[in-house]
C-alpha cells in the first residue's frame, strides 16, 4: 500500500516537472526569437549613463551569442513563473491541512510579486543611479567600455540581491508563524537588524555608498512592514479566537454572574 501510494507520488512528481520544462521551453521559443531586443532593454540603465558614443563590448567570440539566449532563458523564467508556480502548488497542496493553505498560496503569490517588485526596483531605481556614479568618476580619457557577459552578471547579481531583500516581509511572516520568533523579538532585535542591513548590502553590492543605502534602507522600511503584517494578523486571529467561544461556555464560567 506505502509503495504504490509512493510510486503514484512519483508519477505525480515527475508529471509537474515535464509540465515546468514543456512551459520553459514554450517560453523560450518567443523569448529567443527577440534576445538581442532584450538584451538592449537590460543594458539600458548602462547605455544612457555612457558618454555620447559609449557602447559596450564582447571580448569572447561566442559571447555575442551566448548572453543574449542567456537573457532570453532569464525572461523565459520570468513570465512562466506563474504556471510554475502552479504546478507546484498542485503538487504539494493535497498534503496539506485546510489551514496551511490558507496560508501558503498567499505566501507563494506575495513571495513571487514581492520578488518581481525587488527586480523591478533594482532596474527603475538602482541601477540607473549606480551607473550615473560609477561613470561620473570615470577619470578622463578613460573610455568606459563594459563587457556584456560581465555586464548580465553584474546586473543578475543585482537582480538577485533586490529580489530576496523584497522577500523580507515573507519571511518575518513565516518565523512567527512558525513560532521561531515573536513579535516582540523581532521589535527587539531591531537595531541588530538595521546594522545587519548595511553588512550585508556591503556585500552584495558594489563598493559605493549609493547602492548600499539603496539595499539597506528598502531591507529595514520592508522588516517593518513584516512586522506590521504579523502584528495585524495575530490581532485577526485572536478576534476569530474569541469569537468561537461559546456563549453558553462562557456564561457558565466560574466567577461570572447567572
Amino acid at each position: 500500500m506505502l509503495e504504490g501510494s509512493f510510486l503514484s507520488h512519483l508519477v505525480e512528481l515527475r508529471t509537474r516537472i515535464i509540465r515546468v520544462l514543456s512551459g520553459l521551453v514554450i517560453g523560450f521559443i518567443p523569448c529567443a526569437f527577440y534576445a538581442r531586443e532584450l538584451y538592449s532593454l537590460l543594458a539600458q540603465p548602462l547605455l544612457e549613463k555612457l558618454p555620447q558614443g559609449g557602447q559596450m563590448i564582447a571580448t569572447d567570440v561566442a559571447t555575442p551569442f551566448f548572453v543574449p539566449m542567456k537573457v532570453a532563458m532569464m525572461m523565459a523564467f520570468v513570465i512562466t513563473l506563474p504556471h510554475t508556480l502552479y504546478q507546484i502548488w498542485a503538487f504539494v497542496a493535497p498534503g496539506l491541512y485546510a489551514h496551511e493553505k490558507r496560508l501558503a498560496l498567499p505566501l507563494v503569490v506575495g513571495s513571487s510579486l514581492l520578488f518581481f517588485f525587488g527586480m523591478a526596483f533594482a532596474y527603475f531605481a538602482a541601477l540607473p543611479l549606480v551607473f550615473e556614479f560609477i561613470t561620473y568618476f570615470a577619470p578622463d580619457g578613460v573610455a568606459v567600455m563594459t563587457d556584456i557577459g560581465k555586464y548580465l552578471s553584474f546586473v543578475l547579481s543585482m537582480f538577485m540581491a533586490f529580489g530576496f531583500t523584497f522577500e523580507v516581509p515573507i519571511f518575518v511572516i513565516v518565523l512567527v508563524r512558525t513560532g521561531v520568533i515573536t513579535i516582540e523579538k523581532l521589535k527587539e532585535i531591531r537595531p541588530y537588524v538595521i546594522v545587519g542591513a548595511f553588512v550585508i548590502a556591503a556585500i552584495f553590492t558594489p563598493p559605493d555608498v549609493i547602492s548600499q543605502f539603496m539595499l539597506a534602507v528598502p531591507l529595514c522600511l520592508l522588516y517593518e512592514l513584516g512586522i506590521i503584517i504579523v502584528t495585524i494578523m495575530a490581532k485577526n486571529q485572536n478576534k476569530q479566537d474569541q469569537s468561537k467561544i461559546d456563549p453558553a461556555e462562557e456564561k457558565n464560567t466560574p466567577g461570572k454572574p447567572d
